[in-house]
Order: structure tokens, then C-alpha cells, then sequence
């Protein structure tokens, strides 16, 4: 199977639905890397009341397929995600919300989609830029150690298994950090393709809907240049969870469900000043 065709036709394969549930306004729920459906556990309880809940697993995480010809671009990420939702025939403009990974893939897929959504969530956003292009030593500093770290784990397969499993034992729900053999392909290349080679920046900037940011104010992969990039991106309005990590525990699944009923005013559009002769 061919990139065209993996985009364009039938082959952007239909992902695993892990919920589909509830009814009333729709929110959609994408998980982040090495993950699965499972990242949601805690926030699937507190929506489904009153909204109709989908959770997916993502290209090549946990039930859904993983093709052999699936290089886990943004693109081939997003392509799946679109035609999935269009199978279920989600109606009316859903809240899309992005936890790690699936905030970047979230992203893209609200700025090529707008009419589809009406509010987009990002949960723990990894924004990286280039170490060139922050002014801050230390933030420069912080910034390129990141994108050496992304390089060794997705060169240093055993360190990266080990790692994980050291991880998930801290992770309260089964499933929400997993790198095995069945998933190093997706892991690794997703990490490549998604996050080291991000276009999230690009992509937030060409998003039409109101934007929240949500992150832990202790979390390790939060890069504090890119966060104060978005923070300032017209639209985007940002809340950090005191004492939360990367994972969505309970305070951090309710603050989510919080900005899903109440989602942030934008903040407001830079305004242009028309220079006078």
C-alpha cells in the first residue's frame, strides 16, 4: 500500500473505538505516544453523562491496526482519525480533545477540519522548537536536551522498553504506558515523525475555534520555551494543574472535564496597527 493510497483512498485503516458512549454533544479523545485509550479512564466517567463519548486508540497503539506499509506521519495519523470519525457519523461540531501525542495530532486535524469541531484541548502539549531559536542559555540548553532524548529512545530500543516498564508501574491505569514489541514501530517513528518533527506551531496558529492548554505544573516533558509560545498564540488560553504530571490523574481528569463543559474565553486576536504615511 502506497502513501497516496493510505491517504487518499481506502487505505487509512479505521482505528479501534475503545468508547462510544453517552449521548449530547460530542467529545472525541486522542491519546498521547506509547499509550492507549486507556490515557482517558478517569475523564470518560465524568463526561459521559451528558455527552457522547468516543475514545480511540491511535495508528498502531493498542487494538488498532498497525500496517506494515504505516510510516506514522502526522498525516497518516490524522488521515485514520478523520475517516473513523466519519464512520461513526459523529453529528454536530465536537470538543477534540489531545493528550501528548494526540494534542499534536489534535492540532493538525482541527486546523485541516474546522468545520468538524468546535473547541480544541490540549492536554500536556510536547512543544519543541529548534534550541536555535531560543533566546534564553538555559532554556536553549533544556530545549535541545529533549531532542536528544527523543533521538536515544527511539535508537535504543531495550533502554526504552525498560524505561517504560520502570514508568508504568506508576501509571494508575492499565495500558497507559506500553512499549512493546508489537507497538516499537509505531512508538518510535510517531516520536520521529510526530514530535521531533513537529509542525504543531504551524499548525495552532491556522486553528479557527478556541483553544485551551492544560499541563501539570510538574511535568517532565513540558518544554517551558515552547509553552510560552503557545501561551501567547491568538485564541489559546492556558491553565496549569498544580502538582500534576504527565498522566491525567483524577484532579487533572477533572480539571479537563471542567474546560470541555467551560471551555476558556480565547484570548484576544493581536490587534493591527495600520502604520501611517
Amino acid at each position: 500500500m502506497g502513501i497516496r493510497e493510505f491517504l487518499f483512498g481506502t487505505g487509512a485503516p479505521k482505528l479501534h473505538v475503545a468508547h462510544d458512549e453517552g449521548v449530547g454533544h460530542p467529545v472525541i479523545l486522542l491519546h498521547g505516544l506509547a499509550s492507549t485509550s486507556a490515557t482517558f479512564d478517569l475523564v470518560v466517567p465524568l463526561l459521559r453523562d451528558n455527552h457522547r463519548v468516543v475514545s480511540l486508540d491511535l495508528l498502531g497503539f493498542g487494538e488498532s491496526p498497525a500496517p506494515s506499509s504505516a510510516t506514522y506521519t502526522l498525516e497518516e495519523h490524522v488521515s485514520s482519525v478523520e475517516r473513523t470519525l466519519r464512520s461513526l457519523k459523529v453529528s454536530g461540531r465536537a470538543t477534540l480533545v489531545g493528550h501528548s501525542l494526540g494534542s499534536l495530532i489534535a492540532a493538525r486535524l482541527a486546523a485541516q477540519n474546522p468545520s468538524m469541531f468546535s473547541h480544541l484541548i490540549l492536554v500536556s502539549p510536547p512543544i519543541y522548537v529548534p534550541g536555535s531559536a531560543v533566546v534564553d542559555p538555559l532554556e536553549r540548553f533544556q530545549m535541545e536536551a529533549y531532542r536528544k532524548l527523543h533521538h536515544y529512545m527511539r535508537t535504543n530500543r531495550t533502554f526504552t522498553e525498560a524505561a517504560a516498564r520502570a514508568a508504568s508501574l506508576l501509571v494508575p491505569m492499565k495500558g497507559g504506558l506500553e512499549v512493546t514489541q508489537k507497538n516499537w514501530r509505531a512508538v518510535s517513528l510517531s516520536l520521529q515523525k510526530c514530535i521531533e518533527q513537529q509542525t504543531a506551531v504551524t499548525d495552532l496558529a491556522q486553528v479557527r475555534i478556541p483553544v485551551d492548554a492544560i499541563w501539570g505544573t510538574r511535568d517532565p516533558f513540558m518544554a517551558p520555551a515552547g509553552l510560552r509560545l503557545i501561551e501567547r498564540m491568538r485564541g489559546v488560553a492556558s491553565t496549569k494543574v498544580e502538582g500534576a504530571d504527565h498522566v491525567i490523574r483524577e484532579k487533572f481528569a477533572e480539571e479537563i472535564a471542567r474546560l470541555v463543559d467551560n471551555p476558556s474565553p480565547p484570548t484576544t486576536p493581536i490587534r493591527v496597527v495600520k502604520v501611517r504615511a
